[in-house]
């Protein structure tokens, strides 16, 4: 190394440990003047001397990296989401929950949920190459040059670091500067942000990263992702995170039982008053790792986490006129339009009222007084009426009997609580809502096609369902409002693009009720194919496993619909998978159908969720407790005793992974 690459290389050094005192320790030991002196010896070196550039030095973080568009890309390891709880009784219940799941103590990490914009980083030798947005939670934007301006995200980590991981997190935007962004935005004029959270994440989709840089963003870590990590713990991986150079609030506490997170609940109730950011509850985890792998994942939330929400605003307004929505698969949703009133930062002026029954239970009237909460501080919802205010004219709300929309009398199922237009094919905002559930992220993905140009097609007459789209021309979509010549090719690649969509998210995406992403999953590798699953009946579709009597009679009544029929076969006739391909189709067999199988303890040859998707590709079902209808299981070292004692009460078989990895192959 000569002398100059040398020079760089230590003046970067000396700014990244300055940069971690100031902005993650909160301990400067040199003042702003010396930095910036120091910064600028650095730009001025790196300038003369382009061959010695480093895209993770300091000076990159003032930004000037212009992104038009961000690519979407997918999430190595899924970002889930979290299950909520508002008392006492939830956390109880989730403790038994996993009290029966896992052996021994548990014990919890509590860490407080700040309220940002969630995000995932990866590093690879010690170096930022990639921060994506949470999306989805299986894809999301690449954010990375805005990201990088954040001085609290380290570019360069240092101590025993993993070779490669991620870590999640949230960037948050401190009061104290959001405060100061919108005294300079009144003083130009300018209408004043709404509130940090909105503003932090708006921060992140900005085409000029040198804006961004100019924006007191903060970024919070909690969550190391990855294999191989050397952690046995949350809290180990917390303190890990720390010492590798990442801001990771300190409140995070480990506790024993539920009553002790009870108590850094009520602390942080009244204290969260007191900090630079946004929160709005708190997070428990379990905190060994292997009992979080034990535990596992629902479709949506692990099972080893769980937020607590602390007690929502609530504020009282009046009630204008109750509207009703149309959805895709034409049920009704009554609407609470508001006298627009602030809560939680926003400006709220509409609330969902559910269903008639809703409507009746509180006796909700137009003209009356209501209170009002954000639940989950997200959706505004509508708690009681205030009947001391109620007007002495005032008459009880009568359910509409029609579709606000074509006209069709209403109706209403035993046992549904809500009121469903029966036109399927002739009724708009349901053609129009089934099109844009078939686009969708987590459907068929149709990259240039939004909900809004779906609506335009629609009332154009250009489309009137989802199999149309894949005859559109460009020229027939330019005409259409803010549709310019790129946009129309890039929308008629997109639908061209998404004849390669695997069947399981075709089958999602037809949009039969009750057939969500987990059920399309099992229908898709049980049947193989459309035709199997359209000549299924319902006894043979309620034989397969986790699909009850509701969802096979939904999936009877879709394709006993000759419309429904033409549809499906035009999508055929496309080219759309609507059968499972011969590379999905390797490896999978229905060897193991009908069998429960339970996996516990940790393995040599094989990580847990190898061992999951080999069950499931041979037909298995993998369940996380021991009964009495568990074929087996599956058991490596440090299985609990309870679970031991358990299996030998029911007379379960237990099996290594090799004895399991042998049934397979002797099959």
């Amino acid at each position: 190394m000569n002398t100059v690459e040398k020079q760089i290389e230590t003046l970067r050094n000396e700014l990244r440990e300055h940069n971690y005192n100031y902005y993650v320790l909160d301990s400067a030991v040199i003042s702003d003047y010396e930095f910036d002196i120091k910064l600028q010896e650095l730009q001025e070196l790196e300038a003369k001397h382009p061959e010695f550039f480093d895209a993770n030095s300091p000076s990159q973080r003032v930004g000037g990296e212009v992104t038009k568009n961000f690519e979407t890309i997918p999430h190595e390891y899924r970002m889930y989401s979290l299950d909520n709880s508002y008392s006492k009784e939830d956390l109880l219940d989730w403790e038994k929950r996993i009290k029966k799941l896992v052996d021994g103590d548990v014990q919890y990490t509590c860490e407080l949920k700040y309220d940002g914009a969630s995000i995932s980083l990866t590093y690879e030798s010690g170096k930022l190459v990639k921060a994506v947005t949470r999306g989805d939670g299986f894809q999301g934007d690449n954010v990375t040059a805005n990201v990088k301006t954040i001085k609290s995200v380290p570019l360069q980590l240092k101590g025993d670091y993993p070779p490669k991981f991620d870590i999640r997190g949230e960037i948050v935007l401190p009061f104290d500067g959001f405060n100061k962004m919108n005294e300079e935005r009144i003083e130009i004029g300018e209408e004043p942000y709404r509130n940090p959270r909105n503003t932090a994440s708006g921060s992140l989709k900005l085409q000029d990263s040198a804006e961004v840089a100019k924006r007191p963003l903060e970024c919070l870590l909690y969550n190391l992702t990855g294999t191989d990590l050397g952690v046995k713990t949350q809290s180990e991986s917390l303190e890990k995170a720390r010492q590798w150079g990442f801001k990771v609030p300190d409140a995070a506490k480990l506790v024993n039982s539920i009553d002790d997170v009870l108590e850094f609940i009520d602390y942080w109730n009244t204290h969260r008053h007191n900090l630079p950011y946004e929160t709005d509850g708190v997070v428990i985890k379990v905190n060994s790792l292997q009992q979080q792998e034990e535990l596992g994942y629902t479709a949506k939330a692990p099972r080893w986490a769980m937020a607590y929400k602390f007690k929502a605003e609530q504020v009282s307004t009046k009630l204008n006129s109750i509207t009703y929505q149309v959805g895709r698969t034409g049920a009704i949703t009554p609407v609470a339009n508001l006298e627009p009133v602030e809560l939680a930062g926003t400006t709220v002026k509409r609330a969902s009222l559910h269903n008639a029954d809703q409507i009746e239970k509180l006796d909700i009237r137009v003209g009356d007084e209501v209170y009002v909460e954000k639940g989950g501080e997200i959706i505004p919802k509508i708690l009681g009426v205030d009947l001391t205010k109620r007007p002495v004219d005032s008459l009880p709300t009568q359910y509409i009997t029609h579709c606000p929309e074509c006209q069709t009398e209403l109706v209403r199922q035993e046992g549904e609580a809500q009121h469903y237009c029966p036109n399927y094919n002739g009724c708009n905002p349901q053609i129009i809502g089934r099109i844009q559930h078939f686009i969708s992220r987590k459907a068929m993905d149709i990259e240039g096609l939004g909900g809004e140009t779906v609506a335009l097609l629609v009332n154009e007459g250009l489309i009137s369902n989802y199999s149309d789209l894949y005859e559109l021309t460009k020229e027939q979509v330019i005409p259409l409002e803010r549709m310019a010549e790129k946009s129309a090719e890039n929308l008629i690649q997109g639908v061209e693009k998404s004849k390669s969509i695997p069947f399981e998210r075709v089958l999602y995406a037809l949009g039969i009720r009750y057939v969500g992403e987990t059920v399309a999953k099992k229908l898709a590798r049980h049947y193989k194919s459309i035709e199997a699953i359209e000549n299924a009946s319902e006894e043979e579709l309620v034989n397969v496993d986790e699909i009850g009597i509701k969802i096979a009679e939904s999936v009877n009544a879709f394709f006993s619909s000759e419309e429904n029929i033409f549809i499906v076969n035009r999508l055929k006739q496309f080219g759309v998978q609507l059968e499972m391909s011969a590379e999905e189709l390797i490896g999978k067999t229905n060897i193991l159908e009908g069998q429960s199988i339970v996996i516990t303890g940790v393995f040599e040859s094989i990580s847990r969720n190898e061992l999951k998707k080999l069950i499931e590709d041979n037909g298995g079902k993998v369940s996380s407790s021991i009964s009495s209808k568990t074929s087996y299981i599956v058991a490596g070292d440090n299985m609990g005793p309870s679970k031991k004692d358990k299996a030998e009460k029911l007379n379960i078989e237990l099996i290594n992974e090799y004895n399991f990895l042998q049934k397979i192959i002797k099959k």
